[in-house]
């Protein structure tokens, strides 16, 4: 009943915005969507790049409306407008998306991908594409990832290059199960917030650190209020673009397939400016005085072993088995018989 509740307020509150001149425009179908980011992150740069080709292959009979910086509402709440049809599109963090679904958790274990060439290897994957299929029962399609960079660290006041160093430190999380369990494995407390409210939590001491990657630590201004940012990249939780099932049905399959290319070039050009604003947003925060510590990833890999043992057998279990058993690149794959 309450879910049935959320998603008639939801309808009862968005809709007027979102219906002023819905549906398609005479022979043009427009696509609207939602992102949480702002205008000037890779994001929205991505999304207008999306829009852009979108319009070029289909000769002008497709196009978007993109309402950034969070206009149409949370990310859990344009997930919910997504399944009642209301909206077409929008972009949300994995994280997000766990408590719709379950396998999307996956990307929230923490120390899963060995670097940024095991992510991307993992979602342009087999794997990564059938994690975007399991939206699918619930009115959503997975369309494409989007760099979120890996999230670290930053505490106020203290150095921290072992877990032991987090004990007692209260430490933002979003409000993820396998994100809480790990900050808690690690020693520190776990405390949920909304994004919003970091920046005054860690500046009245209602927490002591956060965790996050370099484009929210300086884009959010959170290194004013910080001494260290400790770069132990336990998770990469990606960004994903989902579509409505209601309006996926509704396309042709060439209107699918103009779908599919603006958006992997979009991709492409989204992953290019995050890598570089990311280092430029590192360069920023080392140049404010926050001290950037590098650290032995090995004894934080063992704290948090009893969530891969939980995990064992289950569906988000046989995923990240997969994913940790991808080779290297350019390693020969291992075709042994597990044990």
């Amino acid at each position: 009943m309450r879910r049935r509740l959320s998603f008639a307020v939801l309808a009862l509150l968005l809709a007027p915005l979102l219906l002023a001149g819905c549906g398609d425009e005479g022979d043009v179908t427009v696509l609207r969507v939602a992102n949480s980011l702002d205008a000037e992150s890779p994001v929205q740069k991505g999304l207008l790049r999306f829009d852009e080709r979108l319009r070029e292959l289909s000769g002008g009979t497709m196009r978007m409306e993109i309402y950034p910086s969070g206009q149409l509402g949370t990310e859990r709440a344009t997930i919910e407008l997504l399944q009642l049809g209301t909206l077409d599109m929008t972009k949300v963090s994995s994280g997000v998306m766990e408590s719709f679904v379950p396998e999307m958790g996956v990307f929230s274990i923490p120390y899963l991908f060995r670097d940024r060439d095991h992510l991307w290897q993992t979602l342009g994957g087999e794997i990564g594409e059938e994690i975007l299929t399991t939206a699918e029962p619930y009115r959503m399609l997975g369309v494409a990832y989007y760099d979120a960079g890996f999230r670290s660290f930053y505490v106020n006041g203290r150095e921290v290059r072992e877990p032991d160093d987090l004990a007692g430190l209260k430490i933002r999380v979003i409000p993820s199960p396998l994100f809480i369990q790990t900050i808690n494995l690690l020693g520190g407390n776990a405390t949920p917030l909304a994004f919003s409210e970091v920046y005054g939590a860690l500046q009245q001491g209602i927490v002591d650190g956060a965790e996050n990657s370099p484009m929210s630590l300086y884009g959010m201004g959170h290194y004013q209020q910080v001494t260290h940012y400790v770069l132990d990249e336990h998770s990469a939780p990606p960004d994903i673009l989902l579509i409505s099932t209601h309006r996926w049905n509704k396309m042709s399959a060439q209107q699918r397939a103009w779908f599919r290319q603006a958006a992997a070039e979009s991709v492409a050009l989204q992953r290019e400016l995050w890598l570089e604003e990311e280092g430029a947003a590192l360069d920023s925060v080392r140049a404010a005085g926050v001290e950037v510590v590098e650290v032995d990833k090995g004894p934080f890999r063992e704290a948090v072993a009893p969530i891969y043992a939980e995990l064992a057998g289950t569906p988000v279990g046989a995923l990240a088995d997969r994913i940790r058993a991808l080779p290297e690149a350019g390693a020969p794959a291992d075709t042994t018989d597990a044990p």
